[in-house]
């Protein structure tokens, strides 16, 4: 019974793992690049409820009955066709060949992939790119046939658009959808595309030439540009270089004032330090001297000052004493000069009376008294000369003695002129009018001499 039921275990074992080998197997995965057309056994669809003969399967898994189901695959993966349509007339009758390259695919929807599906599923890529150009071809001759070369050469996007659209519906009917078309060439046999070029060419190069002297003109300013920047830049960089070098020179200078000043304020250590030494030595001097020389002096001093205010003492008595009798004498000399004062004061005052009542008379008389002494006076320096040299020309005017006492006649002759000017008063005017008395002769020199009086 064991045994029995070891080996049903393993035949369920062997069994299950058939069946999971006959699924792998049997099951398909969908790419999205490809569509799974399964056919062999009628199905409900479970959108529209028709009754299929076959199932769509698009991305994911599939299981395939063996021997009931067949299973093919569709791509949908990009087929690139390559037109080329040799001489095809335009409207204008000119022949052109036109190449152009169109990218076509199945189109995803279900439509699209089951009239695919039932078109081209035995079909090989080739034989579907085949089908598809004979299409656009047929459309693309059609379309030239309708348009003027200047349509085609200038407007390829319209026309390649037009292609795209007229073909579109045939291509839809098969299952097909064209994703891209573009014409990559146009050209003829006869030149006429070259023809409606050259004006272009003409005109282009015309447009090439002025660009090239704007460029050039352009580039000439921009070079005159450069050039002026550039002269400002450098006068900039000299300037701000200038600037530098005198900011590194007044740098340097405060530098320098600062160094100095720092020398000075050394050398005003150094010489603060020289005279604290200085006056540290005066001091020490000093005192040396006060010990050795100003205190001996001032001991002497002392000594000196007490005899000499010991000797003042004596000589204050003796000059006291002195002085009294000197005062005493004083005194009585002073009363002397009082009394002897106050008569002449007395006698000055009877004499100023008696000169309010003199005449002019009297008064000439009194200069007249006087005249002696003037004359005195004159001579005075004279008497004082030992020897006295006379050097006469000759002139006749009196030589040798002769000369002296006339010299001495005529300062004496001056003398009235003398007394008027210092007086005020003529002296000869005066004498002429004292009865009895006349004026002299006038003098040879023009001055009046007074009569000599008489001897008494």
């Amino acid at each position: 019974m064991e045994a029995l039921g070891a080996f049903v275990i393993l035949l369920s074992l062997f069994v299950l793992f058939v069946l999971v080998a006959v699924y792998a197997t049997r099951v398909r995965k969908v790419g999205p690049n490809e569509v799974l057309v399964i056919s062999g056994r009628k199905r409900r669809n479970p959108e529209t409820g028709e009754i299929e003969p076959y199932r769509i399967v698009k991305g994911g898994r599939a299981f395939i009955w063996p021997v009931l189901e067949r299973v093919d695959t569709l791509s949908l993966e990009l087929m690139t066709i390559e037109i080329v349509t040799d001489d095809v007339y335009t409207i204008q009758g000119v022949a052109i060949t036109l190449e152009g390259v169109a990218q076509i695919k199945v189109a995803s929807d279900d439509v699209s992939i089951r009239t695919a599906a039932e078109r081209f599923l035995s079909k090989s890529r080739a034989e579907i790119i085949n089908v598809a150009h004979e299409t656009l071809a047929g459309h693309l001759r059609a379309i030239i046939g309708t348009l003027t070369v200047e349509q085609i050469y200038r407007e390829r996007d319209v026309f390649a658009q037009s292609v795209q659209d007229v073909s579109a519906s045939d291509l839809s009917n098969m299952g097909l959808g064209i994703d891209t078309f573009v014409i990559k060439d146009v050209r003829d046999k006869e030149g006429y595309l070259e023809a409606l070029g050259r004006p272009r060419i003409a005109e282009v190069k015309r447009d090439a030439t002025i660009a090239e002297q704007m460029a050039r003109t352009r580039e000439a300013e921009s070079m005159r540009d450069y050039e002026l920047q550039k002269a400002a830049y450098d006068n900039e960089v000299s300037r701000k270089r200038a600037e530098a070098n005198l900011a590194g020179t007044l740098q340097e200078n405060k530098t320098n004032q600062l160094v100095r000043a720092e020398q000075v304020q050394i050398e005003v250590i150094e010489k603060k330090k020289q005279i604290e030494v200085q006056e540290q030595e005066a001091l020490r001097r000093e005192r040396e001297l006060e010990a050795t020389v100003r205190k001996p002096a001032e001991a002497r001093q002392y000594e000196i000052q007490t005899l000499a205010s010991a000797e003042k003492f004596e000589i204050r008595a003796r000059a006291e004493a002195e002085a009294d009798a000197i005062r005493i004498k004083g005194e009585a000399e002073a009363d002397a000069i009082r009394a002897r004062g106050l008569a002449e004061a007395e006698a000055m005052k009877q004499k100023a009376a008696a000169w309010e009542n003199y005449t002019q008379a009297a008064l000439i008389q009194q200069i007249i008294d006087r005249l002696p002494e003037v004359a005195s006076a004159v001579s005075a320096p004279l008497a004082k000369t030992e020897r006295i040299v006379v050097i006469s020309n000759g002139d006749g005017k009196g030589a040798g003695a002769s000369k002296i006492s006339g010299d001495i006649a005529s300062i004496i002759s001056q003398v009235p002129a003398t007394v008027e000017a210092l007086t005020g008063l003529n002296l000869i005017d005066a004498l002429n009018r004292v009865p009895g008395m006349t004026a002299a002769a006038p003098a040879p020199n023009g001055s009046a001499e007074p009569a000599k009086p008489e001897e008494a």
